[in-house]
């Protein structure tokens, strides 16, 4: 896949709908960027979030206060 996109002013660049639907890329997520032989590669980072031990299981409740 092949896609066109313009630079703005402050160098920023949109990614187009059927790309971010291929990788599965949503608002917020984080991207690699990476630079290969003169290509600027982009990729989703599968970032782990860290996971907290509570001793005890919590509810929407907990979670919403």
């Amino acid at each position: 896949m092949v896609l066109k996109v313009k630079v703005t002013r402050n160098y920023q660049v949109t990614i187009p709908a059927e790309a971010r639907r291929a990788l599965g890329i949503k608002e917020g997520d984080v991207l690699l960027v990476e630079v290969r032989g003169g290509e600027l590669v982009y990729r989703p980072a599968r970032i782990q979030l860290p996971r907290i031990r509570l001793g005890r299981r919590i509810t929407i409740k907990d979670i919403e206060e």
